[in-house]
């Protein structure tokens, strides 16, 4: 069955039964399924934000000029896992669901002195829904389901760098390359059984540029403002579709089988992204970012939703005591932030936004180390129940794991 038919039922009628799988939202129907957010280190407790923030200990996937912070001679490797608990609404049905991930695995070092790099691979869009949809046969009471179930996503992997072009300002590039597939399946049944499979491959190249400078001391206060700016960038795909009809005695007749067709280019947007860092007293830190994506400005292939310019908004704070006689528990760190993104996907005329408030804490590994246990609670909600639409609500659990070793270390004999 058509996509549009598919939409057509699911958002304007409001006939559509759902179950959530065990990755994502129904959400992720739509292009390349929804955006994975991910943030290393403590930063996913600060609601997301680092576009400003140089942290020499920690890998910060948001702006790679804060790669010229690392420190000479060290090596920093970092992975995460989540999860997450959701409950998916309408007006009158509700399920819940719990998952859980990998976030990302990176790694970073030093060039030389005010020049470092990272390499990382990590999920960057993630498809995972079930679908019953409820049709009306013309001229009759009696109805059928469509079934549509899709998994899938893209991944990224990265090659960063950044380095100090004078005093207090540095410059950073972020080469990614997406690849993936997304893989969707249609189910009718009318008498007789017709399944369509498509595996839908897709992949490109995206681009990223940073600058960061550090402000002049004031009074205690130390202050960073960032910059980021994304290219646009287009995603060349291909399709491999299998169908194949099953009567009601059991007889499989195959319709295509493996059949090869190009998809239309998906189109990333041009983005650019504004953050200033403030750090009082070296104990308490604050993060103010935002972020502009001009999806208006691409060409979509679209059904019944359209896409919008979309806005983020973040907001975070840290506390640490940083007492100078060693004592574990002045050296946890403790994060609160706030996240509001508009969304970019339009469904009968609602934007389809989210929020999230997190928490979070850093603790140390061992004594006298700059490892760190990064532990952060999430409780947002996505989506509306206006014009029979689907809302989401969820809990979820970040751990980060970032561990700061020696590069290339000498040892002397005596």
């Amino acid at each position: 069955m058509k996509k549009k038919i598919l939409l057509l039922v699911l958002v304007v009628s409001g006939h559509a039964l759902f179950a959530q799988s065990n990755t994502n939202t129904p959400y992720s129907l739509f292009g390349l399924g929804v955006e994975n957010k991910t943030a290393t280190g403590g930063l996913t407790g600060l609601g997301n934000t680092g576009i400003a923030q140089a942290n020499p200990f920690e890998i910060n996937l948001f702006n790679p000029a804060s790669l010229s912070s690392i420190l000479p001679k060290s090596f920093l490797y970092e992975f995460g896992l989540n999860g997450t608990y959701s409950t998916l609404q309408t007006n009158s049905v509700s399920e819940s669901s719990s998952n859980g991930n990998i976030s990302h695995l990176a790694i970073a070092f030093p060039i030389k002195q005010g020049w470092g790099m990272s390499i990382g691979l990590l999920p960057y869009t993630k498809t995972g829904y079930n679908i019953d949809v409820e049709n009306a046969i013309e001229g009759s009471a009696d109805t059928y389901i469509t079934r549509i179930t899709g998994e899938g996503g893209l991944n990224k992997f990265y090659l960063s760098t950044g380095f100090k072009v004078i005093k207090n300002l540095s410059f950073g590039v972020d080469v990614s390359f997406l690849f993936g597939s997304i893989n969707q399946e249609s189910i009718v049944y009318t008498g007789s059984l017709v399944s369509i499979s498509d595996q839908n491959h897709y992949g490109g190249v995206k681009l990223k540029t940073g600058l960061q400078y550090k402000l002049p001391s004031i009074k205690g206060f130390e202050n960073t403002i960032g910059a980021t700016l994304e290219s646009p960038s287009s995603l060349g795909g291909s399709q491999t579709r299998t169908s194949y009809k099953t009567s009601s005695s059991g007889t499989s007749i195959s319709i295509e089988e493996d059949v090869e067709n190009d998809l239309e280019n998906f189109e990333l947007p041009f983005s650019y992204g504004v953050g200033l860092t403030s750090v009082i007293n070296k104990k308490i830190t604050t993060s103010l970012d935002y972020r502009k994506l001009l999806w208006s400005d691409t060409a979509q292939p679209q059904n019944n939703e359209s896409y919008a310019d979309q806005s983020i908004y973040a907001f975070g704070v840290e506390y640490v005591s940083t007492s100078k006689k060693y004592n574990y528990w002045s050296n946890i760190k403790y994060r609160a932030g706030f996240n509001y993104n508009t969304g970019f996907l339009k469904i009968s005329n609602q934007q389809i936004d989210s929020y999230f408030i997190s928490f979070g804490v850093g603790l140390p590994m061992k004594k006298y180390s700059n490892d760190n246990f990064n532990i952060s609670y999430s409780y947002g909600r996505e989506g509306t129940l206006d014009s029979n639409l689907i809302q989401e609500n969820f809990h979820k659990i970040t751990l980060n794991l970032n561990f700061v070793g020696q590069w290339f270390n000498k040892k002397k004999i005596d």
